[in-house]
């Protein structure tokens, strides 16, 4: 396995190596797939105290060799229908067709010459499904097949020395794409709870290695927004309202994937835990000062780029304060002036999904051209691929996307390409370990707080009979199935009742005769709950439940304290 470096020096290294090229040949070209008719970009010198197997270096000597169609190839980073590179249903290539012109995954790569390609997928309680069209993952064993022939198609490219970059969203907790045979972590708002950087390293050191057993090497994770507002599409993906915990918290998570050999992407600049608003509806407006983003937005994202974050994903808010009217996403104020020129970041800057309502009030080619140009390097998700490149190959023919500009993004990638490369995977039966396991429970079993309630190893009188709110059946059988192993009786009613409500839950899914609730999310309907013990795991996972059930049976001590603040309860009852 690949230890990624943890510091930007590489990435920023490509930047001295570009030198802003200031011009370069082009011609009339073909439509992608034919032979190329446009010069190679113009050859930068590579940094003479650069050894020759720096990433820079490598970057830079293979973007001289790239035609135009290989460098806006570079830049783009759609999602595909089927779950196998070369062959996939009726239905999965009619998706393809809509989207890119062509039947299978493996064929849009070679197609349009891709950087890279996102997986995607959804659950009940996902707030992103609706940017996701479709679902490629099922289990580690087939997405190890399908990562490994979508590399091999790449590897056919000009650019195919440089690895595939192959990305999900596996954040763990709501938005989660691999579920099956992994190990889960709990959310990043259970790991705010815990308060310990260390546990939530490890535990991300180990989600890192099952990443990239699986061939996946970018994760579009850690959340970095700040949870100020009480937004639902952000919740319990963030680690919390304070932002110099939540900062510790994203440099742990960041510093563990890429021990792992996955990059970090950390995501949404400038801050969407400050709008209560969802991107994926509309576009959130941040009304707060900038000095006001600069002291409780953007600490987290400071401290993703100083543990080394290879990525960062910019987000569709518009900022009043810096850049009115104008979605972060495009906006030269805030991606290179803000994160790159006061934050200091010179990594890829990716865009959050093309396909999502903000970035459509344009034509795809246009907010591709539009998004390049603000300062993005990787263009993610576009809703046509064929139209996203046509527009940037255009773009760049005509003058009106500086070929400086796509060079410069292009560079960035191949940097953050070569730096993944090398190595061999883990293997596939390194997933759901049992030292993975023990990481996650770590930090689930730091997490579970009490906000009502003694803070004693009593347990909760038996027998118990654990309810929920509706279509909760899994995780009652889980918790069950935990509770009954650490020596707790269950029974189906007239026990002591133990609640859980979860994602999405309101004061009309509490339970008035509850002995004791649990909030499984994000914490704030315990202020509307009237039982006498008030929990939180913040997570619904498995080892969650393990954790819950250890302090339920009394063999543990609940340790947490709420990352965020519920109305009339305390961050725990067990400062003592």
């Amino acid at each position: 396995m690949v230890r990624v470096s943890t510091t930007p020096r590489r990435v920023a290294a490509a930047v001295v190596v570009i030198a802003l090229l200031a011009s370069g040949c082009s011609g009339a070209g073909q439509r992608p797939g034919s032979a190329p008719s446009s010069a190679p970009a113009t050859e930068p010198a590579p940094p003479s105290s650069a050894p020759p197997d720096d990433p820079a270096t490598r970057a830079a000597a293979l973007i001289a060799d790239l035609a135009d169609e290989d460098l806006v190839g570079q830049v783009l980073m759609p999602y595909a229908y089927g779950d196998q590179a070369t062959r996939v249903s009726a239905g999965s290539a009619a998706g393809n067709q809509a989207l890119a012109g062509v039947d299978t995954p493996a064929e849009m790569i070679e197609k349009y010459r891709l950087g890279g390609l996102i997986l995607v997928g959804f659950s009940a309680d996902d707030p992103t499904q609706k940017n996701q069209a479709t679902t490629n993952v099922d289990n580690p064993k087939q997405v190890r097949a399908l990562t490994t022939g979508l590399r091999e198609a790449a590897g056919r490219l000009p650019a195919g020395a440089a690895p595939l970059l192959i990305g999900t969203d596996q954040e763990y907790g709501v938005v989660t794409r691999i579920t099956d045979g992994v190990t889960m972590l709990p959310s990043a708002l259970a790991a705010g709870a815990a308060g310990e950087p260390a546990l939530t390293e490890a535990a991300w050191r180990a989600a890192g290695s099952e990443l990239a057993a699986m061939g996946i090497n970018v994760d579009f994770a850690p959340v970095a927004d700040v949870l100020v507002t009480r937004s639902a599409v952000i919740g319990s993906r963030s680690f919390g309202a304070d932002p110099q915990r939540a900062a510790e918290q994203v440099g742990g998570a960041v510093r563990g994937l890429q021990a792992a050999g996955v990059a970090a992407t950390v995501k949404h600049f400038p801050g969407h835990g400050h709008s209560a608003d969802d991107s994926h509806q509309d576009l959130p407006v941040l009304s707060q000062s900038r000095k006001q983003l600069a002291a409780e937005a953007w600490p987290p994202f400071t401290a993703g780029i100083e543990a080394g974050a290879l990525a960062v994903m910019s987000a569709h808010l518009d900022v009043r304060s810096v850049d009115p009217d104008v979605p972060a996403t495009f906006s030269y104020k805030l991606l290179t002036e803000v994160l790159r020129g006061e934050l200091g970041f010179q990594g890829v800057v990716i865009t959050d999904g093309m396909n999502m309502p903000p970035a459509r009030r344009w034509s795809p080619g246009e907010a591709a051209v539009r998004a390049l140009k603000a300062g993005n390097d990787l263009i993610l998700m576009p809703p046509n691929v064929g139209q996203a490149y046509d527009g940037l190959l255009a773009a760049l023919r005509d003058g009106s996307l500086p070929r400086a500009r796509l060079v410069e993004a292009a560079t960035r990638v191949l940097t953050m390409k070569f730096t993944l490369a090398g190595g061999e995977a883990p293997k596939l039966s390194t997933l759901n370990s049992t030292a993975h396991r023990e990481a996650a429970r770590a930090l689930a079993a730091a997490a579970v707080t009490v906000l009502r309630g003694k803070c004693d190893t009593s347990g909760v009188p038996g027998p118990v009979t654990v309810t929920s709110s509706g279509g909760r059946a899994h995780t009652r059988a889980a918790l069950t199935e935990a509770l009954t192993a650490a020596g707790v009786k269950v029974v189906p009613s007239g026990g002591t009742v133990v609640h859980l409500v979860g994602y999405g839950d309101a004061a009309a899914d509490l339970r008035a005769d509850a002995a004791v609730t649990v909030a499984m999310d994000t914490p704030y309907v315990l202020a509307r709950a009237t039982s006498p013990t008030l929990l939180a795991t913040y997570s619904s996972s498995r080892t969650a439940m393990a954790a819950l059930a250890g302090v339920l049976a009394g063999k543990a001590r609940p340790t947490g304290r709420s990352p965020v603040t519920v109305s009339g309860l305390p961050a725990t009852t067990c400062d003592g």
